[in-house]
């Protein structure tokens, strides 16, 4: 696949693009402590709205059952609880330990212990049985995964036909004078303060270098496409920092 050759010669070319399943997990499990706090701060708090907008794409029906991949903290999976009507179930799935502990205590605080269930698993092998989903959501992680294709194709196995997908991923703005300001932001600053908060330097460094290389949104469009996926489609947030891609299941499968 095109998409997979991309992200081989983009790893070859940064020290920070080693997308080894146990290196990944241990990075984001040193910072799991400050994860949330730094999202918040460094996307002004849109990260919130971001996510309820993916969720409001599912279609959701009461009882439904949601597998968030690379859940994290399980931000996107409790954002996805509070739907309504409410789904019956929310899977969580992430490979870092550190990650999930802080999500679950979340969880346990917020209340929502008994519909979201947080399990580690990886996204190219997930531990959720075929067609068991109504709708499958992945928040800012799908860059992490070291073969998107074989991810891309477990989202389309867990679905049940006419089931939906909404993935949330970085982008870069079109305008060019925003689009510079943003790159200068990303690249130089936001590092900076993720590296004096967390005081991890190589998570941080990690960011810019892994949005810069994921494949560009027409080529991951394409990318569902080529899996089966219908009705693909691109909304870009906030002038393009943000591409929410949505898809379906085709009902015919």
């Amino acid at each position: 696949m095109m998409g997979d050759s991309a992200n081989t010669e983009a790893k070859s070319a940064s020290p920070f693009l080693d997308k080894n399943p146990r290196r990944i997990a241990k990075m984001f499990d040193a910072i799991a402590h400050r994860y949330d706090q730094l999202n918040h701060l460094l996307s002004a708090g849109l990260d919130r709205r971001w996510r309820r907008m993916s969720v409001a794409t599912l279609n959701l029906s009461s009882g439904a059952c949601v597998v968030d991949i690379c859940t994290g903290t399980a931000d996107l999976a409790m954002v996805a609880s509070r739907h309504d009507p409410a789904p019956g179930l929310v899977v969580g799935v992430d490979f870092a330990r550190g990650m999930l502990a802080l999500g679950q205590k979340k969880l346990t605080l917020a209340g929502l212990g008994g519909i979201v269930r947080l399990t580690r698993g990886d996204a190219c092998c997930l531990p959720c049985r075929s067609g068991c989903a109504d709708a499958v959501t992945v928040g800012f992680g799908i860059r992490n995964v070291a073969e998107t294709t074989e991810a891309v194709r477990e989202m389309y196995r867990v679905l049940r036909p006419g089931g939906h997908l909404a993935i949330l991923e970085f982008g870069e703005p079109s305008m060019p004078v925003l689009r510079t300001l943003y790159l200068w932001y990303f690249r130089r600053v936001l590092p900076l303060i993720g590296r004096l908060l967390s005081r991890h330097a190589e998570a941080y460094a990690y960011l810019p270098a892994s949005v810069s290389a994921f494949l560009g949104s027409a080529t991951f469009a394409e990318l569902l496409r080529a899996s089966g996926f219908s009705d693909v489609r691109i909304t870009r947030l906030t002038f393009g920092i943000v591409c929410l891609y949505v898809a379906r299941k085709p009902t015919y499968v």
